[in-house]
């Protein structure tokens, strides 16, 4: 007689939402209990650090999901833009790319460290 043992796997999320509960360069956030010292990625050179509350998007690394790590947040409502459109802000300032080629900017420009003055008509 064969006698087949099963192995028990647990199902867990590969991803969950959150809520950001400690800010800095390693966050913590709520999800199913709280959850700290998690790593945020972003896109290669983008580097960002959600805020305290804010919404974030927490997917689970590794073999066995053991590695938790923040990968993005979720984008504003407010914010009606068309397929490609691209749009990124902060506190005080952003930059808003449209289909159209038109690149606009709000907040103090620098570059390489000097305000970019603007003509006025």
């Amino acid at each position: 007689m064969w006698i087949s043992r099963r192995k028990e796997t647990r199902q867990t999320e590969r991803a969950q939402v959150g809520n950001v509960t400690v800010e800095g360069r390693l966050v913590g956030a709520m999800l199913d209990g709280e959850r700290r010292d998690l790593p945020v990625y972003g896109p290669g050179g983008y580097v960002w650090r959600p805020s305290q509350g804010q919404e974030v998007l927490v997917v689970k690394a590794g073999a066995d999901g053991e590695q938790p790590c923040v990968a993005g947040a979720r984008g504003s409502l407010e914010v009606n833009l068309a397929p490609g459109e691209v749009y990124i802000h902060s506190g005080g300032g952003s930059i808003f790319i449209s289909n159209g080629g038109v690149i606009s900017m709000s907040g103090l420009v620098l570059v390489n460290g000097k305000p970019v003055l603007v003509k006025e008509d």
